[in-house]
């Protein structure tokens, strides 16, 4: 149930819900709309197309977060050979148009505008996970990546001290765990780790965004 004290955020493309998590540290109700069921969203769900739903829905909240599917923009697009759509333009211009603050998230290579880019060691995080925000509100940016440090080899379970991969399958007996302790993130599967970002990434955006709002 949302209240009725704090703002309302839509999340969409939601997930199983990486981002609402940092958004409602942040001080926000967040509704997650997936057009596929996500049964470990810790928020209210809405199971609905995410365009269609902003749409119809978006002029009803405070803010809007959209992480459209990445798949055109990693650089397994181009060994895999598939071609996806570019959900980032699309998502950009019906937010412009419903003129609600918004953030757009995505991987390296997407085609955001002006974007903060948050990593995982500028939060004490034991992964790298790069990641894009475009907002539609200046950010005050006043995080430093730590450098140096040894990353972990592909399916083998870390290493103390060493920065870890959250993709894939997770790889031997116990990196799933360490995954978890990683991303900062304990009600997920492996599954749902491989495509989720850190809440300490939306929390810090979400602070920042709460500002422009009250």
């Amino acid at each position: 149930m949302m209240s009725d004290n704090r703002p309302r955020l839509l999340d969409l493309f939601c997930g199983a819900g990486g981002a609402a998590v940092g958004y409602h540290r942040a001080g926000f109700d967040v509704l997650g709309v997936d057009i596929a069921p996500q049964k470990h969203y810790p928020f209210e769900f809405v199971l609905a197309d995410a365009l269609e739903y902003v749409a119809a829905h978006g002029r009803e909240f405070d803010a809007i977060h959209a992480s459209p599917p990445c798949q055109k923009w990693t650089k397994a697009r181009a060994i895999r050979g598939n071609n996806h759509p570019d959900l980032v333009t699309c998502i950009r211009e019906l937010l412009i148009a419903i003129d609600k603050p918004y953030v757009i998230e995505n991987v390296p290579g997407a085609p955001l505008c002006n974007p903060t880019i948050l990593y995982g060691m500028m939060f004490g995080l034991r992964v790298v996970r790069k990641r894009l925000f475009e907002t539609s509100f200046p950010i005050c940016f006043e995080l430093s990546p730590t450098r140096g440090g040894k990353f972990a080899k592909m399916g083998r379970v870390a290493q103390p001290g060493e920065y870890i991969h959250v993709a894939g399958k997770g790889g031997p007996r116990g990196t799933s765990q360490q995954w978890k302790v990683a991303m900062g993130i304990g009600w997920m599967t492996v599954a749902e780790l491989a495509q989720a970002i850190p809440p300490a990434y939306t929390e810090y955006i979400g602070r920042q965004l709460m500002g422009v709002i009250t």
